[in-house]
């Protein structure tokens, strides 16, 4: 469905997750549901996540753009941010998402870009934004993560 090709990461993240060994793009990839949506992320860093995601396929029996789908949008988007916030030794789970959605959108792609409300040492919030090919607003949500440390290899 969606394009595969990897987001671009800042010069300091590659830095980061390479002396660890980590595939940047498949860490920070939309995951099985994601590519099942044709999810794209395409820019990647703590300060801004832009991904985007075809309306075929992803729509409610009227042909409208599903709500839902446009929530594993945003989710996805705010959880790559949160989790380059994190760095390599937190991970980002979501505690809680919101999203108002403001007009349907039938056809074609839409943009979703992720931008931080708050980036703490225990959690991070994001708002997302997601448009339509003519820059109208679909839907904005805000994103809650817990940033958690990543188990130790040598934990029980």
């Amino acid at each position: 469905m969606g394009e595969h090709t990897a987001p671009t990461f800042p010069k300091e993240v590659i830095e980061e997750y390479a002396a660890l060994g980590i595939d940047l793009p498949a860490l920070f990839s939309a995951g099985h549901l994601g590519e099942r949506m044709g999810v794209t992320i395409v820019e990647a860093a703590a300060d801004r996540v832009v991904g985007t995601m075809p309306v075929e396929g992803n729509t409610q029996p009227y042909g409208l753009l599903h709500g839902g789908a446009s929530a594993v949008l945003a989710e996805t988007l705010g959880s790559v941010g949160s989790m380059l916030h994190g760095g390599a030794n937190k991970i980002a789970v979501g505690v809680d998402l919101n999203c108002t959605h403001h007009r349907g959108v039938r056809s074609g792609l839409v943009t979703g870009v992720a931008t931080p409300v708050h980036r703490g040492r225990s959690t991070a919030t994001y708002e997302i934004v997601i448009t339509d090919e003519q820059d109208k607003r679909v839907c904005t949500a805000r994103l809650t993560c817990l940033l958690r440390d990543t188990p130790r290899p040598d934990a029980d």
